[in-house]
């Protein structure tokens, strides 16, 4: 990469003049007209549409330099990173596999020292040119293997952070952290001895006590959701913690973050009551849903729950706070297309269906229905059989 070419004043100029137009077309448009790399300049402009709402202060800073595609693709958002900057703060920081830099430069900022660590030398080039403009001095980039890098050094670690790779050959995804790289599991005890707290980014898709299971000396596992769609879990260790045991967080940042904590034990106690459908309807954030928290979430709440493998919730009064969304019953519907037609003449309705005879997308193609409107056709099974229920959401 040529960072001479993106401080060109014609290079940049032409990013700023084509940023709301077709890549694709500006391609053929100017190929062979410009005297900079055309394929380069568009990348940029291509790059920074993508990240105009997963990184919105970057994508506004001109000076920034965007690497391939899937590099922003598999970075964290602004949200999220600013999520985990605020988990630790203290001496010394390390990210053992740096990335784009999202992550580092956000957590980093925290600490007196952070260190960069990044196999691929592209990323650490275009990391290294976007923390000199962001935080001039701050980050130190070590261009290699971020293992190799912590056998190595002599320091003690405040904090350590990886997000290991997911993706195997054939861009398989991977879900084991045993089956990521670097491999988390190989080298814990190597991480262990040289920080007073370790936070693991890892997949979505990840099994919580399968995780607990590799690693069984994390302590808070965080499930990261985003408007209601989970983003990361969160994996921590600290030196000195109070307590050892496992703790479970969900957490959404939406219009208001919203946290719901509990452990291992208090799920596996708590008691769930079940009924049929009353006036609302609850279903918890997905976050919530990741993490497991089937019955205690109905407890804590006082909710009665359709069915154990339904997670939907049901009271007669209106619940007030409440991590999830809220909808209010108009009525039980037969599931017949007349029936449907009658209710819903243009076929706009949001279908959600949950532990039903069928999925949401045949449901949907079965009665001519798609998304949209404030109307919910919602799907499940309650004490009495399969329901479909007629709602619109009330704000909490």
């Amino acid at each position: 990469m040529n960072l001479a070419e993106f401080h060109s004043e014609a290079f940049q100029q032409f990013v700023l003049d084509h940023l709301e137009e077709d890549p694709a077309l500006l391609l053929l448009k100017y190929q062979g007209k410009t005297a900079f790399d055309l394929k380069a300049a568009v990348h940029q402009i291509a790059a920074r549409k993508k990240a105009d709402k997963k990184l919105p202060s970057w994508a506004q800073d001109q000076r920034l330099i965007f690497p391939v595609s899937l590099s922003i693709e598999q970075s964290s958002s602004e949200e999220t990173a600013k999520f985990k900057a605020g988990i630790q703060a203290g001496g010394t920081f390390l990210d053992l596999t740096g990335g784009f830099g999202v992550d580092s430069f956000f957590i980093g900022r925290k600490f007196q020292k952070a260190i960069y660590c990044e196999r691929n030398e592209e990323l650490a080039q275009v990391a290294s040119h976007n923390f000199e403009i962001l935080g001039p001095g701050k980050f130190h980039v070590f261009r290699g293997d971020g293992v190799e890098f912590l056998e190595k050094s002599q320091e003690q670690f405040d904090l350590i952070y990886a997000d290991p790779a997911r993706r195997g050959k054939g861009n398989q995804k991977l879900y084991k952290l045993a089956d990521c790289e670097p491999d988390i599991t190989a080298n814990w005890k190597l991480m262990e001895s040289k920080a007073s707290k370790i936070l693991l980014k890892v997949s979505p898709m990840l099994d919580i006590s399968q995780a607990i299971q590799e690693i069984p000396e994390i302590q808070r596992a965080t499930v990261l959701s985003v408007k209601n769609e989970v983003k990361e879990i969160l994996l921590e260790w600290t030196k000195e913690a109070e307590s050892q045991e496992l703790s479970i967080l969900a957490v959404d940042l939406g219009a208001s973050e919203q946290a719901f904590g509990f452990s291992p034990e208090e799920e596996s106690e708590a008691k769930s009551l079940f009924g049929e459908a009353e006036k609302y309807l609850i279903e918890p954030n997905a976050a919530i849903l990741k993490a497991g928290g089937f019955k205690i979430f109905g407890e804590r709440f006082s909710l009665k729950k359709l069915d154990a493998n339904s997670h939907f919730y049901t009271t007669e009064e209106f619940p007030l706070d409440i991590p999830g969304r809220v909808f209010e019953i108009i009525q039980e519907i037969s599931p017949k297309k007349a029936e449907l037609k009658k209710q819903f003449p243009k076929g706009n309705v949001n279908v959600i269906l949950r532990n039903y005879a069928q999925g949401a997308n045949e449901f949907k193609k079965k009665f001519g229905l798609k998304d949209g409107g404030e109307d919910f056709l919602i799907g499940t099974k309650s004490p009495s059989g399969f329901k479909v229920f007629w709602c619109r959401p009330v704000k909490s």
